[in-house]
């Protein structure tokens, strides 16, 4: 029996739900901002500094809004790195920052998972970071709370606690790089569109997380994470 070729079927479209709405927001691309809090970038042994922004990325589908996930293949160092994200519903190129905040609909909360040894090994051949950030479920992320719902962003406070022990603490004020800042400086490189989501950094104190942890992330104003891995 001859099977159907897969690719004659349209892939999923990954979404989130919109907080207070019965709306979901479909995720077209994930740009993540490098070593945007200065006392992380001190912490992975890089002096911080106001040079242009960085940026990698994740496929659209590694997000998910599960609470409960799978410990990820290939790894004995995964790190968690908590960090506010951006969900733009406008496209632009070449924008400056004043212009940039038009294209943001709303912010979310999410975890920047990253199979830490697997990226060392990569840095060190001089090789791509793709498997080290791109994994499955390696982008646990909220629901997009809209713009206009969202106060005092800048002073916000943003944690994550491992197993009730407070590991990161930031102020979203603490970035090097302003939101405005990063989607200008991306809408350079990139053509932006609806749909794209930014990570836009995080704060000091990323560390390890083992099979039957629970992760607990917060940002004041933005919303509240909780995620389990399971044991072995």
């Amino acid at each position: 029996m001859t099977s159907v070729p897969s690719f004659l079927f349209p892939p999923p479209v990954s979404a989130l739900p919109v907080e207070g709405t019965d709306k979901s927001f479909p995720v077209g691309r994930i740009w993540c901002v490098g070593r945007n809090y200065a006392e992380h970038s001190r912490e992975m042994g890089s002096d911080p500094d106001r040079n242009p922004p960085f940026f990698f990325s994740k496929p659209a589908d590694a997000i998910t809004t599960a609470q409960t996930l799978r410990f990820p293949r290939g790894t004995s160092n995964l790190h968690h790195e908590v960090e506010l994200v951006v969900a733009l519903d406008r496209g632009g190129v070449a924008l400056s920052p004043a212009e940039s905040l038009h294209l943001v609909y709303g912010y979310a909360l999410g975890l920047d998972m990253t199979r830490r040894d697997m990226q060392e090994e990569a840095k060190k051949k001089r090789h791509p970071w793709t498997l080290s950030k791109g994994f499955d479920e390696s982008c646990p992320i909220t629901a997009i709370r809209p713009a206009a719902s969202v106060h005092n962003l800048e002073n916000s406070l943003i944690t994550l606690s491992v197993n009730g022990e407070l590991r990161q603490k930031g102020v979203i004020s603490d970035m090097i790089w302003s939101i405005a800042e990063m989607i200008s400086a991306l809408s350079h490189s990139v053509q932006l569109k609806p749909g794209d989501l930014i990570m836009t950094g995080t704060p000091a104190g990323v560390s390890q997380v083992k099979p039957g942890d629970v992760i607990e992330a917060d940002c004041e104003n933005v919303g509240h994470l909780s995620v389990r891995y399971l044991p072995d």
